[in-house]
């Protein structure tokens, strides 16, 4: 990967490949692609699914993967689906493994911005799950983006191909956007 191009890494989804919060991943990944940056997805089935356990230095595969595309990146976008008004266990401990980057030059996500997205099936769940998101990226001192996308899956935001509906599509392009932004912003500082 060319030096000059930002990185920037997603992570998100269920288990249930297609479903909406990585096919938001996907579309929010393809726009920061589109913008000039290199991209790494980390869809439901390549997050870990070994419990993360700060005192066990062994990790999988795919644990490792994981931490090594976070150290390297310019940029976070995390797409979650709101499990009862919460960030769902899978990917809450995906973002556990950041811990391994507590020691590093760039400790967790320190000076990367991190674009949330959640995806429910109704609204009752979203403001909470996105205010969770948002509180979980700060204290891994991460810059939560401005504008957090909240798709209610009961609208049906995407076709039968993935394509999203137009304002589905303008926000996850304004996450993208903003986390390419500030990646930008932050390079050129360094």
């Amino acid at each position: 990967m060319s030096d000059s191009l930002p990185l920037i890494v997603g992570l998100g989804g269920t288990t249930r490949p297609g479903s909406s919060s990585e096919r938001a991943l996907n579309l929010a990944l393809a726009h920061a692609r589109a913008m000039g940056c290199h991209t790494l997805v980390f869809g439901g089935s390549q997050l870990p699914t070994d419990l993360f356990d700060p005192g066990r230095p062994q990790r999988s595969d795919a644990a490792r993967a994981l931490v090594d595309a976070l150290r390297r990146a310019d940029g976070v976008v995390v797409a979650t689906p709101a499990y009862h008004g919460g960030v769902s266990g899978l990917v809450k401990n995906a973002l556990d493994f950041t811990e391994d980057l507590r020691d590093d030059a760039r400790p967790y996500f320190s000076g990367r911005a991190v674009g949330c997205i959640v995806c429910a099936d109704g609204a009752q769940a979203l403001g909470a799950t996105l205010a969770a998101l948002r509180a979980v990226v700060h204290s891994l001192r991460g810059w939560p983006t401005p504008y957090g996308a909240t798709l209610s899956t009961l609208s049906r935001p995407f076709d039968a191909e993935g394509h999203a509906d137009p304002v589905t599509q303008q926000a996850l392009e304004t996450v993208a956007a903003e986390v390419v932004g500030f990646a930008r912003l932050q390079r050129l500082a360094r």
